[in-house]
């Protein structure tokens, strides 16, 4: 078990993606996601594999959750800066951890 000053070491907050584009450069399919975090943390960019749930415009405006304390990650030939958190469907493909109402960029999970 972890305790509760653990889970106040993952920094989970809510940005709204700016923009997304195809990422050719990995063997599964998968989509460059710009996120806007804020005014704190800036736009920080990420790679996922939500081609199965999600179209391109479909997620552009959406609020999402991630952990944005990770250290960067090479995927294919980019540096992700972010985990976007989701729950795995029926197929165990992802689904999207979004708030139910808008709320400020760069919002941290409590």
């Amino acid at each position: 078990m972890i305790t509760y000053e653990d889970f106040l070491k993952i920094d989970i907050r809510v940005g709204t993606i700016i923009s997304v584009e195809p990422n050719p450069h990995i063997s599964k399919p998968s989509f460059i996601l710009k996120v806007d975090f804020g005014d704190e943390i800036g736009v920080k960019k990420s790679s996922a594999q939500l081609l199965a749930n999600y179209k391109s415009e479909d997620l552009v405006g959406l609020q999402i959750s991630a952990v944005t304390n990770f250290p960067p990650k090479q995927i294919g030939r980019m540096i992700s800066e972010f985990l976007i958190l989701g729950f795995p469907d029926n197929d165990e493909q992802p689904i999207l951890i979004s708030p139910l109402r808008k709320v400020k960029n760069g919002g941290k999970l409590f």
